[in-house]
């Protein structure tokens, strides 16, 4: 098994590093250009027309090779459905960016019902399955059993975390190296659990995303795009309900966790007092306007995201 999924992996890979050098040719010609916010760190707007939607380059790869290797399970196909589906609510999210050159997209209630319909629709599904509504509790051994809460919950759960990665794609290479990170942890756990369909699915999203990620990082060549952004998202998500490990991806995926606490809490704070705890939010932001090099506060992140994962694969016992 070991092998296959280095294939797959390796195939995604390739891929990805092929076609990504070609989309932000075609990006360019397209002015397909990222657009700065203004109240952003000062430095980031040289990046103001930088390639974006560059995540549609790690889902067209990863894919087609998922396919071909993995067993298809109904298990597979939900997975695709809440990655690629989140995927296509950013794709319109970052195309009515770059088309109105702003850098505001879908109004937020109509991503946050169209991200609602498709964990409905993978709801139905799920349940269909046979799968049960409890939550395994990290640190406590015990479970909890939401019953007809975990609808809601679930609603809420992907659609935060979903956000929790866009929140961090705000430097060069930050989210698809702590994405990279949490999907090796559930090559793991798949493994673990003798699920080949999600180890394959994972495998080939490390191999594509990891060929991005050359052309991400800092300077970036291109930027993931909330396509990008919310297709590892939700990804992710949809890997913890069918892992049943809803809460310990929030460990695994600590940093992500660590950003929108950031944001939650400077706006709580400042609505409250009228004072920032931090220098802005995401938590990155912070660091950077300390005086932090983008390279130096991405490496740390990812260094904390890697002792996040750790502990979570740690709790479950998969380490």
């Amino acid at each position: 098994m070991n092998r296959m999924l280095l294939q797959t992996s390796l195939w995604a890979f390739a891929i990805s590093l092929t076609l990504a050098p070609l989309f932000i040719a075609v990006f360019r010609r397209l002015h397909f250009g990222q657009q700065i916010r203004e109240e952003g760190p000062r430095r980031h707007l040289k990046k103001a027309g930088t390639p974006t939607m560059g995540g549609i380059v790690f889902m067209l790869a990863s894919l087609p090779v998922v396919f071909i290797f993995a067993p298809r399970t109904t298990e597979l196909f939900l997975i695709v459905f809440l990655s690629a589906g989140n995927g296509f609510v950013g794709f319109i999210d970052d195309y009515m960016k770059v088309v109105r050159r702003r850098s505001l997209g879908l109004k937020a209630r109509s991503k946050l019902l169209g991200q609602a319909a498709l964990v409905v629709v993978f709801f139905i599904v799920w349940r269909s399955l046979g799968y049960d509504t409890a939550l395994s509790i990290p640190f406590t051994g015990r479970d909890l059993d939401l019953g007809i809460y975990y609808l809601p919950f679930l609603i809420f759960f992907v659609i935060g975390f979903t956000n929790a990665v866009n929140l961090t794609d705000g430097i060069d290479g930050l989210a698809a190296g702590s994405a990279i990170l949490a999907f090796l942890s559930y090559v793991i756990i798949a493994a673990m659990y003798g699920a080949a369909d999600l180890a394959h699915f994972n495998a080939a999203m490390i191999g594509a995303t990891f060929a991005f990620l050359i052309y991400n990082l800092h300077p970036a060549k291109v930027f993931m795009g909330d396509v990008g952004s919310l297709a590892l998202g939700g990804a992710l998500a949809a890997m913890a309900v069918l892992t049943k490990t809803e809460l310990f991806l929030v460990i695994i995926g600590g940093v992500f966790v660590l950003e929108t606490l950031s944001v939650i809490i400077q706006v709580i704070i400042f609505q409250l007092t009228g004072k920032r705890v931090f220098r802005m939010s995401p938590l990155h932001h912070h660091f950077e306007l300390g005086g932090r090099g983008e390279w130096q506060v991405v490496t740390v992140f990812w260094a904390v995201g890697f002792i996040f994962a750790v502990i979570g694969l740690m709790q479950l016992g998969a380490l």
